[in-house]
């Protein structure tokens, strides 16, 4: 009985395990993992992924719906977030071969019997709500443990866990070790290298080839797209550089298939001129955010074609490919076959309104675009009818064996995100069914079989192999990268809807060809990002897109931060103005900000600009040894960057929270030299602005992140820094609502409407100056002069922070309110404020 396990406790709670040192574990997940360590079993692969599921999204799943129906009373929402993990639950508890893990099933372990209550409660609760509709007897399910909580939480003596309060306790030996390190400084340092190019792979090196999803060329990304690839990849290559990684970073826009045809159609140019046009957009924004490839290429290139059409004919010379008749979907107003994403319809297996022809959004069931029910095609709107084709097929059955066998091993060795991991098992599950890898289109890589020769390649067989054609555009010994997998490791950004064709489809043509190409060893993948309450769409002007970032006057450096803050791991997170405002000043301007520019000043105005000596004390020390600690964390957590790219954001905080208290100055800047090294990845030209102010030397970036982590003095005293400046400004409310209001999507004939009704039905005094103000707003001049106001008010602010001359600073007001005024103008609104009556005395 667990009253007797833990006896503290007035009542039995469960699970608890005592542990041989007194300690007691209540975590169902923890409590397996210490009985597989402790009983000399090796835990497989299936009962890691149960382990891994139960935590990222079974917990976080059940907790949230416990919020929503014990605090908010929103049942219907809760079943809905229950009904996912309920059903694939369900799904695999009804494999005869399935493993029982914590919170599924008891677990048994020699004489230990853990009753899960406390999980299975909660199951028991949303499995009434989700399954059965049994919102009452549900209640009464979770009334008792509830009653129980409030109880606890509502006396004054109850322990509330905090960050401080789960803190490492630092050892004797720890201390010394870090003060020794400490004090000699950057002592031996290794030399900053250049990078040159070709980057290829090195013997005794650890070699890493980085690949972010190739993005469509006609869709400009949104913030969406981007947080979910290149920004992602970004991070972990830079990352990998620091830790002295061989690294290739490449990426490219995918530029073939109906779309763009489409596209050069609406907008009267050839598909290449299209390509050209729009890869330049993609290549200005991913350089605006900073994201830095090695190179950056596209797939319409003659190398595409060359090694697609080698791969080919392996995989047909080899017998993996097959012959048949397919029934395809073609709109004879447009006169062309439809591809997959340009019909529309219900999903035939959970009845989604808007399924697309290859997959739906909804379940992630794959799909055939004739299988869909009530179809459309997406251009013309009118219904398409169905006629056959002679295609080739990828025979992926014949390939099955082989695949899972390559994915025990790479998902065994490798990092692979839950999701990834699910997605794919999921494939694998249903069982594989040959793929069409041909389509009767025009645009794209030729097949080059004489039967075939009116036909190119299905996107999904073709743009994966962008990835080999951009890096052998990139090099000529790119086979020394994808030819070469005893050397090089592999890793796949992307987003989930992405992972069957990087985790399965891919490979197959890479096996299938079996010319000892490198295959992906660690897949990345994120949910997906959402807009305030809805969806990114270009058409209806919801959301930020790309191109749109860099006119809001916020630097590429804050979005890149509140993009990673919020990155979209175990579940779909949605983009928030006022969140956005919250953590730039919150986070950045008043935690991080004050307080590597508090070190800074501190040493300029008492110290004369130069570090002063450091005689540390016991507390000292001890606070070299935690920071230390902390960045061993966050090596550790960037090292397995499947489960930690959003959390590791957060541990640069604590670092400067951990300060906030204060010690001597000299550890201070210190330890905002650190800051900047650990936000390198993130926050590029806020860590280099950072070390210029404090003229740190090159060589402490590369010192501080070797091997496990380095906390060193790499500003002794007597270094003199140079001047210190605020790093961020804030958001100021109105500047936020004028941006939640520009991509909220309202069509400027509507506020243009809004804006004449309201000067015609309230006139003011000044109606005589009111009627001859322009009502009719300019929407591209009130965009422009948006960026404008938002770059000039962050201007006037940074000369009172720095606390220039008044005349300066009266200059940069006037031309602020002057650049309202015209704002105003551009809006349709008057620039006068009205006239306002005197209150009576």
């Amino acid at each position: 009985r667990t009253e007797k396990v833990v006896p503290h406790f007035t009542r039995p709670v469960s699970p608890a395990l005592l542990l041989p040192d007194g300690q007691h574990l209540f975590s169902p997940n923890s409590i397996c993992q210490y009985l597989f360590d402790i009983s000399g079993q090796k835990a497989t692969d299936a009962t890691n992924q149960w382990l891994e599921w139960e935590a990222t999204n079974l917990q976080p799943a059940v907790l949230q719906s416990l919020h929503m129906v014990a605090l908010q009373g929103k049942h219907v929402e809760a079943a809905a977030v229950m009904k996912e993990p309920l059903n694939w639950l369900e799904q695999s508890l009804s494999k005869k071969n399935t493993p029982f893990l914590t919170a599924v099933s008891p677990v048994h372990h020699k004489h230990t019997h853990l009753c899960l209550c406390g999980l299975r409660l909660m199951l028991q609760s949303l499995h009434m709500v989700a399954l059965q509709g049994k919102h009452v007897e549900a209640a009464a399910v979770m009334k008792e443990p509830l009653n129980w909580l409030e109880q606890s939480l509502s006396k004054k003596n109850t322990p509330f866990l905090t960050a401080e309060d789960g803190e490492h306790v630092m050892t004797v030996e720890e201390i010394e070790e870090a003060a020794q390190i400490w004090s000699e400084g950057l002592k031996g340092s290794p030399a900053v290298t250049e990078r040159k190019h070709p980057v290829l792979p090195q013997e005794g090196k650890r070699n890493v080839l980085l690949t972010s999803a190739l993005p469509y060329v006609n869709n400009v990304p949104h913030l969406g797209n981007i947080i979910g690839c290149v920004l992602s990849a970004d991070v972990f290559a830079r990352y990998g550089r620091l830790r002295g990684w061989n690294l290739l970073f490449i990426c490219g826009t995918d530029e073939y298939g109906t779309a763009t045809e489409n596209k050069a159609r609406e907008e009267g140019l050839t598909p290449q001129e299209i390509c050209d046009k729009y890869h330049a957009v993609h290549a200005d924004i991913y350089q605006w955010f900073q994201i830095d490839f090695d190179f950056f290429g596209r797939t319409t290139t003659e190398r595409q074609t060359e090694i697609a059409q080698d791969i080919f004919w392996r995989l047909h010379g080899r017998g993996f490919l097959l012959e048949d008749t397919v029934e395809q979907l073609r709109c004879e107003s447009c006169q062309r076959f439809l591809a997959d994403r340009f019909v529309e319809g219900e999903c035939p297996h959970c009845r989604y309104p808007e399924a697309r022809g290859d997959q739906c959004d909804k379940c992630g069931r794959l799909i055939n675009a004739v299988e869909l029910r009530n179809p459309q095609c997406k251009v013309c709107k009118e219904t398409p009818v169905i006629r056959s084709s002679k295609h080739l097929f990828l025979n992926l059955p014949k390939l099955e064996d082989e695949l899972e066998q390559w994915l025990d091993k790479s998902t065994g060795s490798g990092d692979w995100t839950a999701n990834a991991r699910h997605i794919t098992h999921s494939w694998l599950r249903d069982g594989l069914k040959p793929r069409c890898i041909t389509r009767d289109l025009r645009w794209g890589t030729p097949v080059p079989h004489e039967e075939y020769k009116e036909k190119v390649f299905y996107v999904w067989f073709d743009a994966p192999i962008g990835y080999l054609s951009i890096t052998a555009n990139y090099t000529d010994q790119w086979e020394k990268w994808w030819k070469n997998p005893q050397q090089v490791e592999l890793y796949n950004f992307m987003a989930k809807d992405n992972v069957p064709f990087h985790s399965v489809v891919f490979p197959c043509s890479l096996l299938g060809a079996q010319d000892n190409y490198t295959l992906v060893n660690h897949l990345i993948a994120t949910e997906y990002l959402n807009y305030e309450d809805t969806k990114f769409s270009k058409s209806r002007g919801v959301g930020v897109f790309g191109d749109m970032a860099k006119d809001t006057g916020i630097p590429s450096d804050v979005w890149r931060f509140y993009l990673l803050y919020l990155r979209p791991e175990g579940q779909d997170s949605a983009f928030s103005w006022s969140d956005m405002a919250l953590k730039n000043n919150s986070e950045l301007l008043n935690n991080l900000g004050n307080f590597i520019n508090r070190a800074g000043m501190f040493v300029s105005k008492f110290f004369d600009g130069c570090v002063p000596e450091m005689l540390l004390n016991e507390d000292d020390n001890r606070l070299i040894a935690q920071v230390r600690w902390e960045l061993k964390q966050y090596i550790q957590l960037l090292d397995k960057v499947s489960v930690c790219l959003r959390d590791v954001s957060v541990c640069f905080m604590c670092l400067c929270r951990r300060q906030r208290a204060g010690t001597v100055t000299g550890v201070s800047v210190n330890v905002a030299c650190l800051l900047s090294v650990v936000l390198e990845p993130y926050m590029p030209s806020v860590s280099h602005t950072i070390r210029q102010q404090l003229q740190a030397p090159p060589t402490c970036v590369s010192a501080m992140l070797q091997n496990t982590g380095t906390f060193i003095c790499t500003l002794p005293a007597g270094h003199c820094i140079g001047t210190v400046s605020p790093l961020f400004q804030k958001l100021e409310n109105e500047q936020i609502e004028v941006l939640r209001k520009r991509f909220g999507g309202q069509q400027p004939e509507e506020e243009s409407a809004k804006v004449k009704a309201r000067v015609e039905t309230k006139p003011s005094a000044g109606a005589a100056q009111d009627a001859s103000v322009n009502v009719n707003a300019d929407p591209e001049r009130a965009k422009q002069l948006t960026a404008l106001v938002a770059e000039q008010g962050n201007k006037v602010r940074g000369l009172k922070a720095q606390k220039a001359e008044q005349s300066v600073i009266d200059e940069a007001v006037e031309t602020l309110l002057d650049l309202k005024k015209q704002l105003s103008l551009a809006e349709g609104k008057n620039p006068e404020p009205a006239a306002q009556k005197r209150k009576k005395k």
